[in-house]
């Protein structure tokens, strides 16, 4: 049987439609089930408690489980890397952080290319890290450090969390643009750096404000400036590097991003309720008490922010040398 032409042409064009029909019609139901969010660090500290803290947002507001799942290991390339080899469902999210913008350039090797594999989803927080001393070292503010350093070649070291963590490369970025040289002390995270801090057996460490609040409050560290581009809402007596170096900028930021090919539907309806979250008053005093200040934004936003990243703790890696252990 011969179908007019009008028809089949109508015919056709409803077939057409049905994938982006399906494809909507997935992601006005999403999620159907729990949904789990991967984390490369360990439980307890900041990177955890924000996933757990968006989490809690999304289950509550899209009426699933979002199920924080902790993988540790090779500076977030395990987790990482799971999340790349998941379905592209929307059911795997990833915890970005700085890490990822880090370790880019600083493994030779990595089998997966993260701006290419990881869609970015939304940014959560942005917090800067803060440049200290012990209380007994002669400088106190950034001008007189870098003086210090100068007149004292080889006598200055500092402590980071490890090679190609954000206080190590916001340490050499310091470096390069201060025209100084340290002595880089890597550790296994940032608690024990802070430790031969206070012990004297470092100088300086650049360590992410809301690990070091309790330590500035009691008077065993002494902060000389913080490390993004403005001053801190927690520490607003504290110069930014900035003041002294105009352009340096340093921050940790933590946001969400899934598989490549994750059906944009599903991306958008992740992005509005984390930006929906990052404007609700409970949520955002819960980031600050975290010294973090929220980071709004669309998913397009979050994908430039990476790439500018990615290219410019490129640069201070290939400056420093640092390749990963």
């Amino acid at each position: 049987m011969k179908l007019p032409r009008r028809n089949f042409l109508h015919l056709a064009a409803g077939a057409a439609a049905l994938p982006a029909l399906s494809r909507i019609a997935r992601a006005q139901a999403y999620p159907t089930r729990p949904v789990h969010v991967i984390v490369g660090f360990a439980p307890g500290g900041t990177t955890d408690i924000t996933a757990r803290l968006i989490s809690q947002w999304l289950s509550e507001r899209l009426g699933q489980q979002f199920v924080v799942e902790n993988r540790t290991g090779a500076a977030t390339n395990i987790a990482t890397e799971a999340v790349v080899r998941a379905p592209a469902d929307g059911y795997t999210l990833l915890l970005v952080t700085a890490s990822n913008a880090i370790n880019a350039t600083l493994y030779d090797k990595l089998s997966f290319n993260f701006i290419r594999d990881i869609a970015p989803v939304a940014g959560v927080i942005r917090y800067p890290l803060v440049m200290q001393v012990n209380p007994s070292f002669p400088a106190k503010t950034v001008t007189e450090f870098i003086s210090y350093v100068k007149s004292n070649p080889g006598k200055v070291s500092y402590g980071s969390g490890g090679i190609g963590s954000s206080i190590h490369v916001a340490s050499e970025l310091f470096k390069m643009m201060a025209g100084i040289d340290m002595i880089h002390v890597p550790y296994r995270g940032g608690a024990p750096a802070m430790t031969d801090l206070m012990g004297g057996q470092v100088q300086v460490v650049f360590n992410p404000v809301p690990e070091s609040m309790e330590f500035i409050r009691t008077g065993k560290l002494r902060p000389l400036a913080v490390t993004t581009a403005t001053r801190s809402e927690v520490l607003p007596d504290i110069p930014t590097v900035a003041e002294t170096l105009p352009g340096y900028e340093a921050s940790a930021v933590q946001g969400i991003g899934a598989p490549k090919d994750t059906p944009a539907e599903i991306i958008d309806k992740l992005n509005k309720e984390i930006n929906a979250g990052l404007a609700d008053p409970k949520l955002k005093a819960q980031l600050a008490d975290l010294g973090a200040a929220v980071f709004p934004g669309s998913s397009s936003d979050f994908a430039k922010f990476i790439a500018t990243e990615t290219e410019k703790w490129g640069k201070v890696i290939k400056f420093s040398g640092a390749k990963a252990d």
